[in-house]
């Protein structure tokens, strides 16, 4: 197998953008605490203390995060499969397609995840909006996100105007360095606070009848998105601090490694949920704690992995069918350049 490859232009030889791998971290923690509770069945969030911070502090949260890193991560790509290939939007199928294959797999396991509809969204609007100019794409997901904020009341169907508005933000050149932007990353935890504080009282005020009945969907659906914006601003304030640098280190390779991460902490999830006693319960505390011992053990896998290898296992499995070919496993020694982005 061997695909024709053009030097890579020096642009595209550039360094991961670290924070952006530590904030796809902290959105892989989010992300479990919720697919543990729909594994496990756990549909009361409000009857304990700990269901109700599930409900308005991790649903709706984090999987905004994920799907705008996927855009951001996609137009990343297509810049760097132009100077690599001449048919770049055919490796980019080809990416996306065996994405869906892994998820076809992984949605026997546990419906409702990510992959598989990230690939087919992903094939129905960024490869289309690929041709687009970036202002047209910027539109787009923002009419695209509001109609399935009032139309659908969120759910899958905002990842798609979250996918543009990533693909907009990369193509526009807001995410490199983006953590030394503090004024655009206070501006957006300033008006995420100030829009999901208010909306969240107001879901909670809602008698449960009416949260279940749908009402309550539009109004914690911009409570989710809103809050999304905060935590993204905040956290990449945060890595600014001294304290951040630590946490970036080891949520960086996490982030790096999502793709294994997210599939593996399924596979430990549904061996654990019976043995805790998740099914169906509402202990929400061992909730917590099952996601913070998993997260715990795979940012230390990560950074040891990472440490010999240039990728994790299922990110070169994905990367050798993306190129079409056997790329290196062994992580670049000293001295050596770094690996192109995609």
């Amino acid at each position: 197998m061997s695909l024709s490859l053009s030097p890579s232009r020096p642009s595209l030889r550039r360094a991961r953008v670290q924070a952006l791998d530590a904030l796809r971290g902290l959105a892989l923690g989010g992300i479990l605490v919720v697919n543990i509770t729909q594994l496990a069945q756990m549909y009361r969030y409000d009857a304990t203390v700990s269901g109700l911070i599930v409900d308005v502090g991790f649903h709706q949260r984090f999987f905004p995060i994920f799907s705008f890193l996927f855009g951001i991560g996609f137009a990343l790509f297509l810049e760097s499969a132009r100077g690599r290939a001449r048919r770049p939007r055919l490796v980019l199928v080809r990416r996306l397609v065996i994405l869906a294959g892994f998820g076809i797999p992984h949605h026997l396991a546990q419906p409702g995840e990510a992959l598989l509809p990230y690939a087919l969204f992903g094939i129905l609007f960024l490869l289309p909006a690929s041709y687009l100019p970036c202002t047209a794409v910027l539109v787009l997901g923002a009419v695209g996100s509001a109609a399935a904020l009032v139309v659908a009341g969120g759910g899958v169907l905002l990842v798609p105007g979250l996918f543009l508005l990533g693909m907009a933000a990369a193509r526009s050149g807001l995410v490199r360095d983006v953590e030394r932007r503090p004024g655009m990353l206070t501006g957006l935890l300033v008006a995420g606070l100030a829009i999901a504080v208010p909306l969240t009282i107001w879901y909670l005020t809602m008698p449960l009848r009416e949260r279940f009945a749908g009402y309550g969907g539009p109004v914690a659906a911009v409570a989710g998105l809103s809050a999304a914006m905060a935590y993204t601003g905040g956290f990449l304030l945060w890595l600014r601090t001294r304290a951040g640098a630590v946490a970036c280190r080891a949520l960086a390779p996490l982030g790096r490694m999502a793709l294994t991460n997210y599939v593996v902490a399924t596979a430990l999830v549904l061996l654990l949920i019976g043995p805790l006693g998740l099914v169906g319960s509402e202990s929400y505390g061992v909730v917590f704690a099952l996601a913070a011992a998993v997260i715990a053990a795979q940012a230390g896998f990560s950074v040891w992995w990472l440490g010999r290898f240039r990728y994790g296992p299922l990110e070169w499995l994905w990367r050798c069918g993306t190129w079409w070919q056997a790329v290196p496993l062994r992580a670049p020694g000293p001295g050596e350049p770094p690996e192109p982005v995609g």
